[in-house]
């Protein structure tokens, strides 16, 4: 018997981790067997390419790697964290509720690409990870949409206006920009349900939109 895979996605900075703690805590309440996972994993040895490539070594532009090789960062330390960490989980009937998943892949890996090699990239990817890697498709994808701008301001206040501590995605505003093209693109193609977390040029609360979330999972 397998368990149930539920993703929280969205853009740097659209409370992500947040709102999967809520989740998770609210289902352990309900009874349910939980557990909270995120990617990259970077307490772990599996994440140091993902690590190496943020942090600029690779080249200071995200173009400056291949949406394919920097995807296969990503996919190694999921599967990775998969084997060690929750997978006996996962298959015993657990509920894992994953900060981010290969659904990221998507969203910020097409955002390199012209948009009419978008579909054949998704299928390359979900391929390369879930048949080919073997790690487990999700079976509900929630999408936290937040304009670009917004998330900026959201990461400055988080690193209290240190942009140096910025990533080289977080320091790229056109980046950020076609990666929320990318994942307009992925939820509608994709069926993921999308949660919008900005009204009026502002983060909706974080309990509101908490409520939203668990009205998706009821």
């Amino acid at each position: 018997m397998s368990g149930k895979l539920i993703v929280i996605e969205g853009l740097d900075g659209s409370g992500k981790a947040t709102q999967a703690g809520l989740l998770a805590g609210w289902l352990e309440q309900a009874g349910e067997k939980v557990r909270k996972v995120s990617f990259p994993d970077y307490e772990s040895d599996s994440s140091a390419l993902v690590k190496m490539y943020l942090a600029g070594e690779f080249g200071s532009d995200p173009g400056d790697v291949n949406a394919y090789a920097a995807s296969s960062f990503y996919a190694v330390d999921r599967y990775a964290s998969f084997k060690k960490d929750w997978g006996a989980f996962y298959r015993d009937g657990g509920i894992v509720i994953a900060d981010r998943y290969a659904t990221s892949n998507a969203i910020h890996q097409c955002s390199k690409l012209p948009r009419e090699q978008w579909d054949a990239y998704l299928d390359w990817l979900f391929h390369f990870e879930y048949q080919l890697l073997g790690i487990p498709a999700p079976d509900l994808v929630i999408y936290l949409q937040v304009q670009p701008e917004v998330s900026q301001k959201l990461m400055s206040a988080r690193y209290h206006g240190d942009e140096s501590r910025k990533d080289i995605h977080e320091h790229n505003l056109d980046y950020m920009n076609r990666s929320r093209q990318a994942a307009e693109y992925c939820a509608a193609k994709l069926g993921w349900r999308t949660v919008h977390c900005t009204a009026g040029g502002a983060m909706r609360t974080v309990e509101d939109i908490q409520s939203e979330i668990q009205s998706l999972i009821r």
